[in-house]
């Protein structure tokens, strides 16, 4: 999937930042990271308040296989088919990704970690 085509799914938001990262692409709306592509694939950001929503739109994690052979799934869900063919969906589901991705940083937050601004590549 190439930067104009993730750019239009998301357009109702305004403008989104690509960033390339682990083979794979992060993308912004401002300082949060809401979506991951990679291997041609949109996710979006989910957290505990909204993994079952996406669960029951039929979506799965992203998981990939590290270099130890060991696999590792992240807190980023398949954008559902559907979405990417309806503005109004993928406006939605991205709105919940930005939900997920403002309570993880105000969780890392209080735990002391370091979240800084990415810069774009």
């Amino acid at each position: 999937m190439d930067a104009d085509s993730i750019r239009d799914i998301f357009r109702a938001l305004g403008p989104v930042r690509i960033r390339k990262m682990f083979g794979g692409r992060g993308i912004y709306l401002g300082d949060l990271m809401f979506a991951l592509e990679a291997d041609g694939e949109l996710h979006l950001k989910t957290d505990a308040q909204t993994q079952e929503l996406f669960r029951n739109l039929g979506s799965r994690p992203f998981a990939y296989v590290g270099r130890d052979g060991r696999t590792s799934t992240m807190s980023y869900w398949l954008i559902p088919e559907s979405a990417l063919d309806d503005p109004d969906e993928a406006a939605q589901l991205a709105g919940l990704a930005l939900e997920a991705a403002h309570r993880a940083k105000i969780a890392g937050s209080r735990k002391g970690g370091k979240n800084m601004a990415p810069r774009d590549a």
